[in-house]
């Protein structure tokens, strides 16, 4: 067995379980999951028809790695609409079985193991993935801490220098998981200014984009590097799928974009390990990409729930409206370290509330790692307001009332 297996941490859903071995919830409640960043909005009739209408000839050959011409063009075309960047469809664009896969795979084409201290760096809290795939590809990884007082933003000027020089791969997730902060353009600049210097692979991983809450759309990476003179994205590589701009997760369809130099080796990997997308995925995905109705109204579902759930939990707990996503990032009360011996405040937060009142939350210690003894999600929770509004407003009435009953 790969020795380098035994070095991956449980997931964050694994530890969950352990935290609620033993917990009866109480039956007086029905059961509501603020747990798993899974969309449950419907997903849009037309993506279904095209997938359905597909499966009559997208089944009977093996599909091309590369994707379909008319894929990498639809794909194209909404990076134009939404972010006023031009790619070419043929050497700049790849379709992917969702972000996950790729993010995983894109680290093994990038990092050489055998170059003595090889890193990655990424956000703390964050995906797991990018963990996941930093220890496989045989490199170290380097968390780095989102600070709170610079709306979670992560702290890059706290990486040494001799961090950066070793450097290979940095993942970067904005709108952030599972904080919602969205990278403004100076930090954009920082980092490829950082890139060019060090020689590193910028991955941004940009799966929430679509789901925000002011007016102007996040910014996304190759839209920072067009606006700062970088059009042909060197080093950069962007992101996105269709399973929560499209409510579409089962789908298992994105795609990748950016420097060609990059996408080239990437599509040789992807070619040996199995990555094609299904053809009658890929028709399904082009009636995504090119529809932006179904996105409008997904946003607008999102933004109602958020405006009535966000103001009552803010009277209880440490939150706000984010900047993106569909995560409220929430700071619990101290005291509730102190109710179970042994378990950090977020963690007895969840455990109690479950016990009370049926809801699930998950541990913010849980999305993050300890670094100079400091655990950078400890003492809050992540709430995914995915389920109907409805469902939604009744699980934060409950946290409204546990918490006040705790006081």
């Amino acid at each position: 067995m790969n020795p380098k297996l035994s070095l991956l941490q449980p997931y964050p859903f694994e530890r969950l379980r352990q935290l609620f071995a033993g917990v009866t919830p109480n039956p007086a409640h029905q059961a509501i999951s603020l747990g798993i960043g899974e969309p449950k909005h419907a997903t849009p009739a037309l993506l279904k028809q095209a997938l359905a209408d597909a499966l009559e000839t997208g089944l009977a050959g093996y599909p091309a790695t590369g994707g379909e011409p008319g894929l990498r063009a639809a794909c194209a075309a909404w990076l134009q609409r939404r972010y006023g960047v031009s790619v070419d469809p043929a050497t700049q664009v790849l379709p992917v079985n969702g972000s996950r896969e790729a993010l995983f795979a894109f680290a093994q084409t990038v990092i050489d193991p055998t170059r003595e201290g090889a890193t990655v760096v990424f956000p703390n809290p964050f995906y797991q993935i990018y963990e996941g795939a930093t220890l496989l590809g045989g490199a170290l990884p380097h968390c780095v801490a989102s600070d709170p007082a610079r709306n979670f933003a992560p702290d890059w000027d706290s990486v040494p220098a001799e961090v950066w020089s070793r450097t290979q791969l940095l993942y970067v997730c904005s709108p952030g998981n599972p904080t919602g902060a969205v990278m403004p353009l100076d930090e954009w600049r920082k980092l490829f200014a950082l890139s060019d210097q060090h020689g590193f692979v910028i991955a941004s991983d940009e799966c929430y984009s679509e789901i925000y809450f002011r007016d102007e759309p996040p910014l996304g990476g190759l839209q920072a590097a067009k606006e700062l003179g970088r059009t042909d994205f060197r080093r950069l590589v962007a992101f996105t799928s269709l399973s929560k701009r499209s409510n579409a997760p089962g789908l298992r369809s994105g795609f990748v974009a950016g420097d060609a130099a990059l996408i080239k080796p990437f599509l040789l990997y992807r070619t040996y390990h199995g990555g094609a997308m299904s053809p009658a995925v890929q028709a399904a995905s082009v009636a995504a990409w090119g529809d932006e109705d179904h996105v409008v109204e997904n946003r607008r579902l999102y933004r109602e729930k958020f405006a009535q759930v966000t103001p009552l939990l803010a009277e209880v707990l440490e939150v706000a409206l984010p900047d993106a996503a569909f995560y409220l990032w929430a700071g619990v009360p101290a005291r509730f370290a102190s109710h179970t011996p042994g378990l950090s405040a977020d963690e007895a937060f969840a455990r109690a509330l479950l016990a009370q009142y049926n809801v699930t939350v998950l541990p913010g210690s849980y999305l993050a790692r300890e670094v100079g003894g400091h655990n950078p999600g400890t003492g809050r929770i992540r709430m995914a307001l995915v389920a109907e509004s409805a469902e939604c407003l009744e699980a934060a009435q409950r946290i409204h009332r546990f918490v006040s009953d705790a006081r």
